[in-house]
């Protein structure tokens, strides 16, 4: 049977609008997406936390002037070993040493009146000692009628007066002694100036920064050498605070030097710092090395890994199936229908094999969706599929 020609252009049609639609429900925007799946599974989870951390010196120390003045030498240079008690550096004195002079030269007066003092509150004493027992006896002679009264009354005079002179020459040795010891205290302190011209190590270390030269005028406080004790050099570091969780002084490390990119130097959390930073979302910690490495350097950059305590039987899902969605984390599930469907579910800790804990939310049964051709969507109609057609599984 032969079809009327006028029909050829409408079966033409049909047979496009057909092959359209075949090919917009098995590629194009109508088709199903793609998805790969798992199942949870009940496994001991040994979870790890990551940062990158710099190398610092746990003990470092300034040394400079605590007054102000001008330096007269550096005896030191970046990278000496030194020991506790060397002399690093030395200030010039300018007129410190004729103030230490003076005050000598004063304090030496001050000596000498002291012993002038001295010497009239003994002759006020011996005079006291003499006069108070003639006045006694005149008074004794007056009661009797050997002496007038004018010569008791004159004798007691001159027993007051040896006693008022005896207590002003006590007062003149208090001053002189006031005034001594006031000098010595003056004396006392250009001395420290003057020793503090002379910079020592406090500590064995090695010198990390020269800050001054000879020649510089400093302010008190202002550092001349900079050092540290090699032996307290650690690590400073920074983990996300959201994946924190955990974190503990005790706890093993990793640590990886970008200087030594294929060996790996063991530690432990020595101190979780309370200030966190605000800024990056950071959390702090100091990591002790077992043994210091040779040649660690301050400021240099290194990735650390710390274990921490095994989790027994956790349900745990691959970490690239966790996505966040309206602000929840959670997994896509694989629905009855051959749809998607966004299921929150807290996430606890993640471990290096890739594996993330579910703490809530998500029944063992689930057929978690891992990886998909594109963004889902809920209700997205999906397809399990054992590789993407990139080639991922």
């Amino acid at each position: 049977m032969t079809l009327p020609r006028h029909w050829l252009p409408l079966l033409l049609a049909i047979g496009l609008i057909a092959g359209f639609g075949y090919v917009a429900l098995r590629s194009g925007p109508l088709a199903a997406t793609h998805v790969t799946v798992a199942t949870p599974d009940y496994r001991d989870l040994h979870p790890i936390l990551f940062g990158i951390g710099t190398v610092e010196a746990r003990r470092a120390y300034a040394i400079g002037p605590t007054a102000a003045g001008r330096v007269q030498q550096v005896l030191v240079e970046v990278g000496d070993a030194v020991t506790a008690g060397q002399l690093l550096a030395e200030m010039s004195p300018v007129d410190l040493e004729d103030r230490v002079a003076a005050a000598q030269a004063a304090l030496a007066r001050a000596h000498s009146s002291l012993a002038a003092a001295e010497a009239q509150v003994r002759e006020a004493m011996s005079r006291r000692e003499a006069a108070e027992p003639n006045a006694r006896r005149f008074a004794a002679m007056r009661d009797r009628g050997f002496v007038t009264q004018e010569a008791a009354d004159a004798k007691q005079h001159e027993a007051n007066a040896a006693r008022a002179a005896l207590a002003t020459a006590e007062a003149n040795q208090a001053a002189a002694r006031q005034d001594r010891d006031r000098l010595l205290a003056e004396q006392a302190a250009a001395m420290k100036l003057r020793a503090n011209l002379r910079l020592y190590s406090p500590v064995a270390g090695i010198v990390t920064a020269r800050d001054a030269e000879p020649g510089s005028t400093l302010v008190a406080g202002q550092s001349v050498v900079r050092l540290i004790d090699p032996a307290s050099r650690w690590l400073r570091l920074r983990i996300d605070q959201a994946q924190s969780a955990g974190l503990r002084v005790g706890l093993p490390v990793e640590i990886v030097l970008r200087s030594h990119p294929g060996a790996t130097f063991p530690g432990q959390v020595a101190r979780v710092e309370w200030l966190s930073d605000s800024v990056t979302e950071e959390t702090i910690a100091q990591v002790t090395f077992d043994q210091v490495p040779d040649a660690l350097t301050l400021g240099e950059l290194a990735e650390a890994t710390v274990r921490l305590p095994t989790i027994a039987h956790a349900l745990t899902v691959p970490s690239a199936a966790l996505h966040r969605v309206a602000g929840q984390e959670g997994v896509w599930v694989l629905g009855n229908a051959g749809t998607a469907q966004f299921q929150p579910a807290p996430v606890g800790v993640r471990d290096l094999a890739g594996q993330a804990q579910i703490l809530a939310g998500l029944a063992p049964e689930a057929q978690v969706i891992v990886h998909s051709e594109r963004e889902l969507r809920p209700g997205a109609a999906v397809k399990p599929s054992p590789t993407l057609s990139g080639g991922r599984p």
